[in-house]
């Protein structure tokens, strides 16, 4: 941080002591300025870590006046105005910010987070496909699965289901991915499907009690007590005081 500010101070001295009696191109000006630009916006993010926003937007308004035209200082002002509430403001940077960034995969898929957690899902979809789509993406399955993840909470499960499969042709192992069709398969009563993709699941990951809990519903519903105790036993061993655990003790009760 204490380097940054350093070289936005000898920025600024720069800038300052270059006058008219200084014979710069024009070029070198521009870039000088589109550099200062890009150092407001890693400040702008290094406050918003420190929960500064006043600060945060101090210097991303700054970095704005500076140099409007990349992707990332447009999506860091979506961030900070998304932290005051300000969601006009947000949706009008991230949505530059998607058009600037239009063969940025990294961008795309940050734009299409914001978009779905405003509700806008059909439109984030679309850009996590996209991220998913380049080249240059180096997790596309991330980017299904939250394709995912964007369809379930939007009510379209069979949607999620796809999203979710075509995440695995990436990475078949995909810990999130494996337990988020573990989830849809069961709640759509396909719960062999759901046992198969729990169990790849347990191969890749260390289980939560929401998974130990999952994995006692799907063995009850395909009928295995002996499976489904397996499950309930080490939920109350290892989650003893979770809310799951309660649940489950519930479900016991329901199902004797």
């Amino acid at each position: 941080m204490k380097q940054i500010l350093v070289v936005l101070a000898c920025l600024a001295a720069m800038l300052t002591v270059a006058g008219p009696a200084r014979a710069e191109s024009s070029n070198s000006d521009r870039q000088s300025i589109e550099q200062a630009a890009a150092i407001n916006t890693q400040l702008a993010v290094e406050y918003l870590k420190q929960n500064n926003l006043k600060a945060a937007r101090t210097v991303i308004d700054k970095a704005l006046k500076q140099n409007p035209r990349t992707a990332e200082t447009q999506m860091t002002a979506g961030l900070v105005y998304d932290r005051f509430g300000e969601d006009k403001k947000a949706l009008a940077f991230y949505n530059e910010a998607a058009r600037l960034g239009k063969d940025n995969p990294e961008v795309l898929n940050n734009v299409a987070v914001y978009l779905c957690r405003k509700g806008e899902r059909k439109r984030g979809e679309e850009l996590f496909q996209r991220a998913a789509a380049s080249p240059l993406y180096k997790t596309p399955a991330v980017a299904m699965t939250n394709a995912g993840q964007c369809a379930l909470e939007d009510g379209r499960p069979k949607d999620a289901e796809q999203f979710f499969r075509k995440a695995l042709t990436f990475r078949p192992d995909q810990p999130d991915t494996l337990l988020a069709l573990a989830g849809v398969t069961h709640d759509q009563g396909n719960n062999l499907q759901a046992r198969a993709f729990l169990q790849r699941y347990l191969a890749a990951a260390q289980p939560a009690a929401t998974t130990l809990l999952l994995g006692y519903r799907i063995e009850t519903a395909l009928g295995d007590p002996v499976a489904a105790g397996q499950y309930a036993t080490r939920l109350n061993r290892e989650f003893a005081n979770s809310t799951e655990a309660a649940a489950l003790l519930q479900e016991q009760g329901a199902h004797p």
